[in-house]
């Protein structure tokens, strides 16, 4: 694979990579306010068994000791592309700023957990159905 074509895979993994995030972060307050105004799409099933599922695998993940595919399949692309880590495209620049934080890896697991926890009370609150 060409370097060019490896930068471009590596943005549109990131790009993926924070859609993913902000569909699992946002939807849980979604779910929660559209529960409680009436909004019926909050309900569907196979939209909260996804939420759900992804959740259980991020904090799964995290408890292994795991680092997610997604950035792992990039920073392999960008170490093809010649890049060797996040330089500094505006797609990087932004993207990587909003996903990849400095913490202890403590810090995730309990900040995943916590968060896997309030998705899954989320069925309770806001039932799915068929």
């Amino acid at each position: 694979m060409n370097p060019a074509t490896a930068a471009l895979l590596a943005d549109a993994l990131l790009t993926l990579h924070t859609a993913l995030v902000l569909f699992v972060v946002g939807l849980l307050p979604l779910v929660l306010v559209g529960g409680a105004l009436g909004w019926r799409w909050v309900h569907h099933l196979g939209l909260r068994a996804t939420h759900l599922g992804l959740m259980l695998f991020i904090t799964a993940q995290t408890w292994l000791g795991q680092l997610c595919p997604l950035s792992v399949w990039e920073q392999d692309l960008r170490r093809l592309a010649g890049q060797g880590g996040y330089t500094e495209s505006f797609i990087e620049h932004w993207l990587a700023r909003l996903l990849y934080w400095d913490a202890p890896w403590w810090v995730f697991v309990a900040a995943y957990t916590g968060f896997a926890v309030l998705v899954a009370g989320a069925w309770w609150w806001v039932r799915p159905r068929r």
